[in-house]
This record gives structure tokens, C-alpha cells and sequence, in this order.
């Protein structure tokens, strides 16, 4: 498994402002090869950050092999109330 991210189509950031023009709303970011950018459509201006991942990514049945999920399973008895114990 890779630590690189994969690459994201360019989608506007709502409310985000231009650092060089301060046009609001015209700060798209996307992310390529490793870097995440952030341009602007009205003035060009354009700014990358290296983006490192420092969190573990969330466990869920998907991301777990068929063996890890196996090993989660567990025997359960159940108990009829009629039946008398000693």
C-alpha cells in the first residue's frame, strides 16, 4: 500500500478566498502526483503543499482482509428459558 493519496478532479472550495486577489468563491483545489494545489480562476494565481497522510484510516469491514474478518468471529450459545438448569 502506497502512502500517496490518489489524484482529485478540481472542485471550487466554497467561501475560500484568493490570497493574492481576494476574490471570493474562485479557489479550486485538487491534488496530483503527491501534491495539492490551489489555484484561482480569476487572477491565476497558484499555490502547492506537500500533503503528508499522519493518520491511521478509520477501520471498517471493507478495508479488512477476509482472514482479519474471520478471526473476529465468534460462538454464541444460546439460551432457551424454558429449559430448566442445574
Amino acid at each position: 500500500m502506497t502512502d500517496q493519496l490518489p489524484d482529485t478532479p478540481r472542485r471550487f472550495v466554497a467561501g475560500a478566498k484568493c490570497p493574492q486577489c481576494q476574490a471570493l468563491d474562485k479557489v479550486r483545489m485538487y491534488r496530483k502526483d503527491g501534491m495539492q494545489y490551489q489555484e484561482c480562476v480569476s487572477c491565476g494565481h497558484r499555490e502547492s503543499m506537500a500533503y503528508e497522510r499522519q493518520f491511521r484510516e478509520l477501520e471498517t469491514r471493507v478495508n479488512r482482509t477476509v482472514e482479519e474478518r474471520e478471526q473476529d468471529v465468534v460462538v454464541v450459545k444460546i439460551l432457551d428459558p424454558e429449559y430448566p438448569t442445574k
